[in-house]
């Protein structure tokens, strides 16, 4: 039977998404914004419970939000993020990390032991990366982990949507590092957990943060057949 939509639709979308660390300044409209989320709100959840909400901040707000995020950040404060974080990289997951973190340094021209570049270019998150907007999602504490597996599918599917709109987007944990700040700038309600925010936007083609893309694993690194006398292999 044919699909109804290609399969080499979503190929295209997941090649062309990426994670845009430089935005224009210029902001969405909101036609487009409201287009991205009702596409998102069709994400698969567990017993269709759709735990996530989510705080759509612009303008006036997301610029004191930034403020406080910021000077939080350069305080030296450490971050309390209601959900954990990893407790470590190891092996390939170390590797693939430093590669990411490198790729971009050298896009932006972070020479290696340069701590101070280095630590301004991480504090780029609390400025949004320039961003006119961010997403913030939340998901209802009751629901655990599966609740956060769900806003997991809905932050991948927001940005699918976004870039099939031709707006860019990155999500980041980092923005989840003060939940205090989120809270009081945007009163979210007790039952609910931060789990991270999507800054989005326009994306500034000219800067070089965009110049460099992210590899993934080839299939026999990640995928285990268990169906025949050749398990495990292409």
């Amino acid at each position: 039977m044919q699909p109804a939509v290609p399969l080499e639709t979503l190929d295209a979308l997941l090649q062309q998404r990426h994670s845009c660390r430089a935005f224009e300044n210029e902001p969405v409209p909101r036609d487009t914004i409201l287009h991205i989320l009702q596409t998102a709100q069709r994400t698969a959840s567990w017993c269709n419970a759709q735990p996530w909400q989510v705080h759509i901040v612009s303008g006036a707000p997301l610029a004191a939000l930034i403020t406080e995020l910021t000077q939080r950040a350069h305080s030296g404060a450490k971050p309390s993020p209601e959900l954990d974080w990893p407790q470590a990289y190891l092996g390939v997951y170390q590797q693939r990390r430093r590669e990411c973190g490198w790729a971009l340094y050298q896009a932006v021209g972070v020479q290696a032991g340069d701590r101070a570049a280095s630590k301004r270019q991480g504090l780029e998150n609390f400025r949004c990366f320039g961003a006119p907007h961010l997403a913030v999602v939340t998901s209802e504490a009751a629901l655990g982990t599966y609740g956060v597996m769900d806003c997991g599918a809905w932050v991948s599917n927001f940005m699918l949507a976004a870039t099939a709109a031709g707006v860019a987007s990155i999500a980041q944990a980092a923005l989840a590092s003060w939940p205090d700040v989120l809270r009081r700038h945007l009163t979210i309600p007790e039952d609910r957990r931060v789990v991270c925010g999507i800054s989005f936007g326009w994306e500034d083609t000219g800067h070089p943060a965009n110049h460099y893309r992210t590899t993934r694993a080839p299939l026999e690194e990640v995928v285990h057949w268990c169906d025949s006398d050749e398990q495990g292999t292409f």
